[in-house]
């Protein structure tokens, strides 16, 4: 594969398909079969689905934080896409889509949102940690866990993603930083979605770019379309194949945008975002895009639309009914799941609220 990732200095946007569904990079096309095309567009009408229905459920009370992510479908599923079983994602609280579909169960996710204390247990085999609610924590996580990964001969990855606030924080840094030191098997993706809860990009750095930033810490860095899954896809690729070789981390900028507000917990996009800012995005919407590019090749009907479609909402049903069912957390629950082994104090204070608990 062509070297992609841009030198120091030379962030431009890397772009494959225009808003047209046009491909503007023949020769630089992954090579992905008719099947695979229709499986990144299924699993992006499936977010979408499930997207919609789970605002909803939160407006009901059915859920508990809930962070939208229409409009960033190409930079989470082409991301997540790349990945192997045995790599390792490092989500925040908006990656529940890379998490679906790493394997974690869709009635977990909601377990999670709702606060309940099995919603953070994942799966045996299923290489996920719970989403990180502390802004950019993960971020420093991930860079031990890719070196971790180094020191034990592994030729697989841990990627963790934030959004354009969280290359802000302080861990940020030092989370780049540390993986470049040790050039530890890591991805770092950015997923520029333009506002950090209601502070415009510009007003939070004054670097051109994310991807400016890897330049400090001596690592890779590219600026990518996010709203192109087929771009997202390949430079992910590509920054796997470097860290598994040995040639260091990968600082991925996706340019994304997200369509409803920063979560449903309140705040109102209308304050601080305009209408001609929408309809600008509305354009670039990484669905009509892909849609654009598989129905010039066939590949793509609106009865295969409808059919994943109606599968989300099955499935979304199904499995808030589900976490619904679960019996309600306790307090012994929490103290219980603290640690590995109980030290004699919270011993005391459990044996002293299950008495509570149990009247």
């Amino acid at each position: 594969m062509n070297n992609l990732l841009h030198e120091i200095n030379e962030f431009e946007t890397f772009q494959l398909l225009n808003e047209n569904g046009e491909v503007v990079h023949n020769d630089l096309l992954p090579e992905l079969s008719d099947k695979e095309l229709q499986l990144l567009m299924e699993r992006m009408i499936y977010t979408r689905t499930i997207d919609q229905r789970c605002i909803s459920l939160s407006r009901q009370g059915r859920l508990g934080f809930y962070a939208p992510v229409a409009g960033q479908e190409a930079s989470m599923i082409g991301t997540q896409f790349v990945l192997e079983k045995e790599d390792w994602i490092l989500p925040g609280y908006r990656d529940l889509p890379q998490m679906l579909f790493q394997g974690v169960p869709l009635s977990q996710l909601f377990q999670w949102s709702r606060g309940h204390h099995k919603g953070g247990r994942m799966p045996e085999g299923v290489n996920v940690t719970p989403p990180q609610i502390i802004i950019g924590a993960q971020i420093v996580q991930a860079a031990g866990v890719g070196l971790g990964l180094k020191k034990r001969g592994k030729k697989n990855v841990a990627i963790t993603y934030t959004g354009d606030g969280g290359s802000s924080q302080g861990d940020f840094y030092e989370g780049i930083n540390f993986a470049g030191v040790f050039n530890a098997q890591t991805i770092f993706v950015v997923q520029n979605n333009q506002f950090a809860i209601s502070t415009p990009f510009e007003k939070q750095t004054a670097a051109k770019s994310i991807a400016h930033k890897s330049v400090a810490a001596g690592i890779k860095g590219v600026r990518v379309d996010g709203m192109d899954i087929l771009a997202t896809y390949v430079v992910t690729k590509e920054a796997r194949e470097r860290a598994i070789n040995s040639n260091g981390p990968t600082l991925i900028e996706t340019v994304t945008y997200r369509y409803g507000p920063h979560s449903t917990s309140g705040d109102d996009p209308t304050l601080y975002r305009n209408e001609q800012l929408e309809k600008e995005w509305a354009q670039k919407d990484p669905i009509t895009r892909f849609r654009l590019f598989l129905e010039k090749q066939d590949l793509w009907t609106e009865e295969q639309e409808f059919q994943i479609i109606e599968q989300a909402k099955k499935d979304v049903k199904n499995a808030i009914k589900q976490a619904e069912s679960e019996s309600k957390t306790k307090v012994s629950n929490l103290i219980e799941n603290m640690y590995e082994e109980l030290p004699f104090n919270l011993r005391e204070q459990l044996n002293q609220v299950k008495e509570k608990e149990n009247g």
